[in-house]
């Protein structure tokens, strides 16, 4: 099992992560807007680790175990959405990995930013893989700290709050800096390196 360190490593940046922000969404109360069907956030690619490749590969095969059909439903979004986006993906689309060119990723992703994620489920407008998704949906809507770098919040949320009261329920994600050593150990384990989008990550197989 080439990935198992890294699994287990992602496994423990998931729990320190979903520990943070709940704590965030404790101190934020009512002013976090956030709730299903709510699918600002779900529009528009944007890039990528493979950790969380990896995660959504993986949470879509559970999925397929359980509900093939649902899977299958998803897969196949995802590579429409390949489809869509291959023609002037700035990278290589044969592996759906980014090169290395912010402006050009800028650009790209602002060109597609009314493009649905596949995961996101057009009835109910929640999250299929929501226990698999990326690092960035699971921080996306609280102000958050990652690293040295402050983000801000989702615009639909704290509306009225002062920015002392935003920043009253800041929260510290990964302050261990887990992801960085989750990844370190996936590309020890021979995965590729760079980043890549949710659709290539759920176009491919089950594994």
């Amino acid at each position: 099992m080439p990935f198992a360190d890294a699994d287990a490593a992602d496994r423990r940046l998931i729990q320190i992560v979903d520990a943070a922000l709940a704590e965030g969404g404790r101190r934020s109360g009512a002013w976090l807007a956030c709730r299903v069907g709510c699918t600002e956030c779900c529009l528009g690619p944007f890039p990528i680790n493979m950790l969380d490749a990896r995660r959504l590969a993986r949470g879509l095969a559970g999925l397929a175990a359980r509900d093939a059909e649902r899977a299958a439903r998803i897969r196949e979004r995802a590579r429409q959405a390949v489809a869509e986006l291959a023609a002037d993906f700035p990278g290589d689309p044969a592996t759906g990995i980014l090169r290395e060119d912010e402006k050009a990723e800028e650009r790209f992703c602002e060109r597609h930013a009314a493009l649905p994620c596949p995961a996101l489920d057009p009835d109910s407008g929640g999250c299929e893989l929501y226990a698999a998704r990326p690092l960035s949906c699971r921080s996306y809507g609280p102000p958050v700290r990652l690293g040295a770098e402050a983000l801000p919040p989702c615009r639909l949320c704290y509306q009225g709050a002062s920015q002392a009261e935003v920043e009253d329920c800041r929260v510290e994600i990964d302050p261990e800096g887990v992801e960085f050593a989750a990844l370190e150990e996936l590309e020890a384990a021979g995965a590729p390196r760079g980043q890549t989008l949710i659709a290539f990550a759920l176009a491919g197989r089950d594994t």
